[in-house]
This record gives C-alpha cells, structure tokens and sequence, in this order.
C-alpha cells in the first residue's frame, strides 16, 4: 500500500511538472513569435525546431523516451521484466514539453503515463522486489499517470490493467487503485479540480437514436484504423537521409497543415471542449477534415521523433467524426433533433476505444473527464461497435503494433501456460562460463567448444556483465582470431532475465530475439550474472511443471502449452525424405523465430543440442509463431525439398 500510495504521489507530481513545463514552452514560443511579429508564421519555425529539439535530447540520452510511451512500457514488460531507466520520466519531460509547447500535435496523456511507469519500475528497484510485483508497480504507475492528467482515477485504473496488463483479474487491483486515486488528487490539488471539459449534460431523449449512433460507430472503425496505419507510415518512413534531417522536415509538414488548421496544432484539448460546448459551428465536411488532419499531423509529430501521446488525437478525431456526423444527420433524421455534441461525446469514447481496444477505458474517461452519465447506452453502443469490428479488421492497437512488428505478441491467453508455472530460479541452473573482454577469440572459440555450447557472458574485472559472444559472431567476423578481442566481437547490453521470471516468458523472449541463450542476473544488480538460461533449459522445465501439474492434480486438458494466440509450442514429425533426416540440428535451416525444444525418438527424450542426429520419426517440440510453423512444415517436408 506505501509503494502503491508513493508511486501515485510520484506520478501525480510528475504530471504537474510536465503540464507546467508545456505552458513554459509555450509561453516563450509565443512571445518569441510576437517580438519576430511573424504571427501564425511562426509555426514554421518553433514547430521544426521544437521537435528537431525533442529528437535530440532522445537520440542522445533515451531513444525509448521519443514517440507516445506506451509501446516503450509494454516493451520493457515483455523483454526487461518492467525494468525502465531511471532517467526516462525527466527526459520524457523535457522531450514532450519541447514538442508539444512549440505547437506540435499530440497528446500529453501516454508521456505522462510513461513518467508514472518510469516511477514505478524505479520503486519497484529501490525495494528490490521480483519482476511480477515490479510490472504491477509499473502498470500502477501508468494508471496513475492517466489517472493525474485528466482526473479520473477510475479511467487510469481500468487503462492499466486493460492496457499495460492486459488482464482484468483483481491480482493487482488494489495497488494499481491506490495509485490511481493518489495521483488523481495530487494532480487535483496541485493543478486545480476543473473537469477536462465542462459541458451540458445531455441524455438519450429518443431510444431510436441509439441506431445512429451504432452507425457513428462504423465511422469510428473507419478512423480508428487510419490513425493506426498513419502511425505504422510514419514510424517506418525510410531514412534516406541524415537522421538530424527527419525531425526537421516532418516538422515542416506539420507547421503547414497547422497553418490552414491551427485547431489541430498542440493536444487540441480546448478546441474539444468549444465542439463539445457548441461554442463553434462548422460544416460538416470541415469537422470531417479537422479530424483527419489531427491524425495525420500526430503521426507525422511522432514519426518525427517529436515525443508525446496518442489519447487526445485519438478523441480530438472522435469529437470531429461524432460533429460531423450530427450535421449532416440532423437534417435527414425526423424522429428527433440531434445534438452534434452529444455525438461528438460518444464519437470521442468509440474512436479511442478502436485505437486502444480498452473498451472500460473509453466510456470510463468520457464520464470523469465531463462529469456526464447522461449518454451510456449510446456510449456502450458505439463503444462495443467500434471495438469489436476494428479488432476484427486490425488486430493490433496503436499501442500493440509497434510489439507485433518486432515478433512480441501481447494478447492474453484464454489457455494454462504450462511453463508459466516454473520459474528460471526452479531449474537450479549452475555458476555461468565467463570470459573477459580482452580474451582473443581463439580462445573465445576454445572455450565453446570445451563446454560444448554456442555462446559466452563476457564479464569485466569488477564483474560486470557487458556482453555475449556467440559462435554466430565469430563466424561473421571470418573465424577464431588472436588479433580480435571478445569486446569486440560480442553484443553488448544483452537483453537478461531474472531468477522469479516464469521459463515460458524467458522463452518467449528468447524467441523475439532469436538467440539461443540469455543471462540470468540479480534483480537488484542487474550487471551481476548469476547464471545463463539456455535452450536446453526448457527440456528441464518441462518435466518439472509436468511433476508440478500432476502433484496438484491438474487435468491435462486445462494445460495447453500456449504463450499467446500465435506463439506456442507443438510437434512436429520427421517424415521420411525430409531435408532434415540424417543432419544434426545446426546443420538445418531453421525459420527465424523458431526454437527446437525437444527431440523425442521413441521412449527417449533428448535435448535438442546442435550435435543431434535427427532421424525419420523423430517428434520435435518447437516453440515459435504461426507464420514460423507453416514455413517448417513447407521447408521439412518432402515436397518442401523437391519443390
């Protein structure tokens, strides 16, 4: 409850600082622009720069602090067990306050929620704690970040857990709430207790209208996978040129569109509120353009390394798309008058929620951050609408394409993970084979092939962990060498696991990374190796979560060896003819991605080693993704080898 109470304070005070830091930047660009008396010209200067500004600050000192935060959150779960460089929250700050301030478009909200998240990881550190509680300190840190900038405890609660955990079970509930709310009242007491938005209540006066609002629903699907895509373009935009340059030149295209559309520039928080208040009047065809000029300009704010959220574009779209559909309804619909801000209200909740897919999020947001419960049938309508086509038609969110892109699949698993229940720290794993960087790699070489294993830590005089050299590198470096030294063969800053992480996570790891091994290291001092996990580790695991299973009576049909809904472990029979019958493991050609576990070959079970003979009717346990096991079966089979 202290840590819970601590980190919520802590993020809270970080969202505070960060608000404040915008109007900072803010005000000197706006006075800078009347001393230049250049008026809205400006912007083709403070934005570049701005952002040009952001992108250096990250590219120097934390590239994961640059774009909307929350993809760099659920990396660090994925692969560094919620471990966050203590640094990022300050320079997160900074970049956001720079992009935003000088006009560029996004939102605050997902940098704010990476602060709170940096928070938690580093409390999470200070208590030494394993890497299950740290990732629900980390999850109570994002919540509470979305919690303190808009208010809304509820919403930071639900964002965590549908979010950053993916998992709405109470396991982490009462931490994650408890950050929640301190957040939100710091933020309150510090920043001030206006709602968001202040708005007129509004209710569903006809029950028919619930039909156009399944319809603004539609056109929330529409929106939603735009933004998505846009933000996949801008994000793998080809470098053909210096990198300084990018920054610099989406900048400029982003000061253009807020020239014609200055609406759109900054997190167009205010221009919600006048949509939402009726305060401003436009056609149609103009809330329409204001919306996907809102998108485009985010996406190229983010593609340019600009730092900042992608929460207030995606209800900026929805409060145009929701407007916009109300004025060119209204006239064609006799059963009632339409109200274009009530459906800009819903239009705001469908189209964050197709982005997000956290459907409890969306229409929790829009009731704390306008105090109004009048809308929540036509609410759970295009909210539910939105959620379930989009994820049909794009099955990852904003937040989980940049993941998928890098082979991390973070869906929940309906299925018992049978590794899940042993942990590294369960397989009794022995003292690490090290070498020092300046081993040469002659005797790197010699030092595999005494141990019989494909890749080494590499430890400095004080200890240090600071790199691995595998027998991949050697090879690429044209072989065994006394003039090449192990510093400058290996990979630095490997990628590690802990004693408390789950095997089937470990693996899992492995896999995205398509390495055969990964350092275990202390949780509390992350450069000291313990031990190294290696694949042959899993064999081990296995029989030890089958004893497991079988000792707690658990039926074999409730144990599906699954990791997520593409990633998982199966068989695979040697059939005869096969290119892979009569060669040992190293010398098949194996699909990126994919990790032989097992050989099984009759009542024997070996470990899959290199040096493995595989023979007609061996059963192979594999671990790897959908797409890698259809290109297996094509590669391993006959027709595979003929064709």
């Amino acid at each position: 409850m202290t840590l819970a109470l601590g980190i919520g304070v802590g993020a809270g005070v970080g969202a505070a600082v960060l608000i404040y830091a915008l109007r900072v930047v803010s005000n000197v660009v706006e006075e800078l622009a009347d001393v230049g008396s250049l008026t809205q010209s400006w912007v083709f200067i403070a934005i570049p720069v701005g952002i040009w500004l952001a992108w250096l600050v990250t590219s120097r000192w934390a590239p994961e602090a640059a774009g909307h935060g929350v993809p760099q959150i659920l990396t660090s779960l994925t692969l560094q067990g919620g471990n966050i460089a203590p640094r990022i929250p300050a320079l997160k700050t900074i970049a956001t306050a720079l992009t935003i301030g000088a006009g560029g478009s996004a939102g605050r909200e997902g940098s704010i929620a990476q602060i709170g998240a940096g928070i938690g990881s580093y409390v999470g550190k200070l208590s030494r704690l394993g890497e299950v509680e740290t990732r629900a300190l980390v999850a109570a840190g994002a919540g509470a970040g979305i919690a303190a900038t808009f208010n809304a405890p509820i919403a930071g609660m639900f964002f965590a857990m549908e979010v950053i955990l993916r998992d709405l079970s109470i396991r982490h509930l009462h931490t994650i709430a408890i950050a929640s709310v301190a957040g939100a009242v710091v933020s309150h007491s510090l920043i001030g207790n206006d709602l968001t938005f202040q708005v007129s209540p509004y209710a569903l006066d006809n029950p028919a209208e619930l039909v156009l609002y399944a319809v603004l629903g539609l056109v929330a699907v529409g929106l939603a996978i735009l933004f998505i895509e846009l933000l996949e373009w801008s994000s793998l935009f080809p470098e053909r040129v210096p990198a300084w340059t990018r920054p610099l030149a989406f900048g400029l295209s982003v000061a253009a569109i807020g020239f014609f559309a200055p609406e759109v520039l900054g997190t167009g928080q205010q221009f919600i509120g006048e949509v939402l208040r009726q305060d401003v009047t436009r056609t149609w065809w103009v809330f329409a353009l204001l919306g996907v000029a809102k998108l485009v300009a985010t996406s190229l704010t983010l593609g340019g390394k600009g730092a900042g959220g992608i929460f207030m574009p995606s209800l900026f779209a929805g409060a145009m798309a929701g407007a916009a559909f109300a004025t060119v309804a209204d006239p064609l619909w006799t059963a009632s008058s339409l109200d274009p801000g009530a459906f800009a209200l819903v239009g705001m909740a469908a189209v964050f929620s197709g982005v997000s897919r956290a459907s409890f999020t969306s229409i929790l947001i829009v009731f704390e951050i306008t105090g109004d419960y009048g809308l929540v049938l036509p609410l759970m309508v295009a909210v539910a609408i939105a959620t379930v086509i989009t994820n049909r038609l794009h099955p990852e969110s904003a937040y989980t394409a940049p993941l998928a892109r890098m082979g991390i699949h973070t869906a929940p698993s309906d299925h018992v993970d049978l590794l899940a229940t042993v942990t590294v720290g369960d397989l009794g794993l022995g003292e690490p084979i090290v070498v020092s960087p300046e081993d040469s790699l002659t005797n790197v070489e010699g030092v595999l092939r005494h141990n019989r294993i494909n890749g080494v830590a590499v430890v400095d005089d004080g200890g240090k962990l600071v790199g691995i050299v595998a027998e991949s590198d050697i090879i690429r470096l044209g072989g065994a060498s006394d003039s090449i030294t192990a510093a400058e063969a290996m990979t630095p800053h490997p990628v590690t696991v802990s004693f408390d992480l789950p095997v089937s996570e470990a693996l899992e790891r492995m896999a995205v990374l398509g390495v055969g091994r990964l350092p275990v290291v202390d949780r509390h001092d992350p450069d000291k190796i313990e031990a190294m996990f290696r694949r042959d580790d899993a064999i081990a695991a296995y029989h030890l979560a089958l004893g497991t299973a079988a000792r707690s009576d658990q039926l074999p049909e409730r144990v599906a060896t699954h990791m997520s809904e593409s990633t998982r472990y199966f068989e695979f029979e040697i059939p005869r003819g096969s290119v892979a019958a009569g060669r040992k493991i190293r010398e098949v050609s194996w699909p990126e991605g994919c990790i032989v576990v097992s050989v099984h070959r009759g009542s024997q079970l070996l470990v899959a080693s290199g040096d493995v003979e595989l023979l007609p009717g061996d059963a192979l346990t594999v671990f790897c993704d959908d797409s890698a096991r259809r290109r297996l079966i094509e590669r391993l089979t006959p027709k595979a080898e003929t064709s």
